[in-house]
């Protein structure tokens, strides 16, 4: 059979495991359509019935057996899983998935020894990593999308991944593949526009009317005020933080030195366009003035918040 006689799936990100299970059970079933796929967890893994699954039938057939939760095995199982990784049956495909971590990393070392083909599945934290997934993604999809569009995915379908491999693939569907930023917006007004952090870069950009509209249009549909002071403060930090860079600085050492991403850097440098040491400054005051009267010392947030946002995008020209 086609598939590794071997699988060990190492990490915590659910829909990539689940992905990584399946092209197992694909390349068996690829060979024979008749392939059988038997889950199994630590539960309903008693002792010695894995030696019964995987011992040759009357009736012949390949199997594939998913071993779910592999780091909740107790010492007993993982010896028995790792004897018979020793010598793997012929037609049968093992795939283990371990939720990484400590726990039961015997099982983990014992089956890297016996050779398994090893797929890290590890959790998607960092933004530049999920603008990855959205790219990788859109291409699995048959489509195309640039690193702003993606970024703007993110911004407006969230963190969970498939979410996103959803949005991907309507995206794909409705556009005929290639997405742009605008794509992005028109099929997630409502949502992209919501974020305190889109009302931030319209504040920074010197946009007041776009920054007024989508600070609106996120008060109404349930954005807290805290969350778009935050966002505003971020917006004006980053401003601070890349324009007092050490001259000369540049990429890796760059996004080292100020603790942003890359992306990052790139955008807010592009931001900085029209503001002044002083502008920042006084940004800065108003954003610290805004997060106190949210917080309690204003009688109307929303209108503490515009007053900030007209007063945020004065600043950059210096008026």
């Amino acid at each position: 059979m086609p598939a590794d006689p071997l699988t060990l799936i190492v990490g915590d990100e659910e829909l990539l495991a689940e992905r990584a299970v399946g092209e197992v059970i694909a390349a068996a079933r690829a060979d024979d359509p008749e392939t059988e796929v038997i889950d199994l967890t630590p539960e309903n893994l008693e002792a010695g019935r894995l030696a019964e699954l995987t011992s040759p039938s009357l009736f012949g057939g390949g199997k594939v057996l998913v071993l779910r939760s592999a780091q909740d095995l107790g010492k007993e199982l993982i010896a028995e899983v790792l004897a018979y990784a020793e010598r793997p049956a012929d037609d049968v495909a093992l795939v283990a998935v371990h939720a990484g971590g400590a726990k039961g990393k015997a099982l983990v070392d014992g089956l890297s020894k016996a050779g398994a083909r090893k797929v890290t599945c590890s959790k998607i934290t960092k933004p530049g990593e999920r603008v990855a997934f959205v790219r990788a993604e859109v291409r699995r999809c048959g489509g195309t999308i640039g690193a702003e569009a993606a970024r703007a995915l993110v911004d407006a379908v969230g963190h969970d991944l498939r979410e996103l491999a959803a949005a991907c693939s309507q995206l794909v569907a409705d556009t005929g593949g290639k997405i742009s930023e605008e794509a992005v917006a028109r099929y997630y007004r409502g949502q992209a526009e919501v974020s305190g952090f889109n009302v931030a870069d319209s504040a920074v950009e010197g946009d007041l009317v776009q920054a007024l509209e989508k600070l609106r249009w996120a008060l109404a549909t349930g954005v807290a005020p805290v969350q778009i002071t935050s966002a505003l403060a971020q917006g004006v930090r980053a401003l601070a933080k890349v324009s007092g860079a050490p001259r000369g600085a540049r990429g890796a050492a760059l996004a080292k030195e100020l603790g942003m991403p890359p992306w990052k850097i790139d955008k807010t440098q592009r931001q900085l366009r029209g503001w002044s040491a002083d502008g920042i400054a006084r940004a800065l005051r108003v954003v610290a003035d805004a997060d106190a009267q949210v917080k309690g010392g204003a009688t109307d947030p929303a209108y503490a918040l515009e007053r900030a946002i007209a007063e945020i995008t004065a600043a950059r020209g210096g008026r």
